[in-house]
């Protein structure tokens, strides 16, 4: 199931006539089924792929539209997350295959098919953002720090005494240096 599902998402190259070609693709759970990574596991989305094909090189323009199933990071409860995706990745002809930079492949004149699956799912995630909160969160998601303060947790604070401690901290750790190691720092100030 999971190789007929891959399938899906090869371009056959080795036949294509240079000149502009266009792909339509789906992207559902059974997409996000093929990746063990657990980002993501569903979502539907719609993936139209602009090829143009040169003797040199292949261009590949995706557009990616629909939504994923996340997880709010506070409630865990799951919400939809709309994407909306433009990228390019560039195929070049080359003496063996090799994947030169995120959107940069290099590949040999005989490559029969190029599969952009992966390409897909890495676009989607990196799209993702770090801090993933339900819709119904966000207008609360402002004050925030001021709420886990209140709750005695402390997330980050620009206060003069901790400054100060600081300070003192890296005193006594500058008086208990090896005195091996004093000759380098010694060095180090030259």
């Amino acid at each position: 199931m999971e190789t007929k599902v891959k399938r899906l998402y090869d371009i056959d190259i080795f036949r294509l006539d240079n000149g502009e070609h266009q792909y339509d693709l789906e992207v559902n759970d059974a997409f996000f089924g093929l990746f063990d990574y657990g980002l993501i596991e569903k979502g539907q989305a719609r993936v139209t792929v602009d090829l143009h094909k040169t003797e040199t090189m292949i261009t590949m323009d995706f557009n990616i539209r629909g939504a994923v199933e996340l997880i709010c990071d506070r409630s865990l409860e799951p919400f939809d997350y709309p994407i909306d995706l433009d990228e390019r990745l560039l195929i070049k002809y080359g003496e063996e295959e090799e994947e030169l930079d995120d959107d940069l492949l290099i590949i040999t004149q005989n490559t029969q098919k190029i599969n952009v699956a992966q390409f897909i799912y890495e676009i989607i995630g990196i799209s993702l953002p770090m801090k993933k909160i339900h819709p119904d969160y966000l207008e609360e998601d402002d004050g925030e720090d001021f709420d886990d303060l209140s709750e005695g947790k402390l997330v980050y604070s620009s206060l003069d005494n901790d400054q100060e401690d600081e300070t003192e901290d890296s005193a006594k750790e500058e008086d208990a240096i090896d005195p091996r190691w004093s000759v380098l720092k010694n060095l180090k100030n030259n």
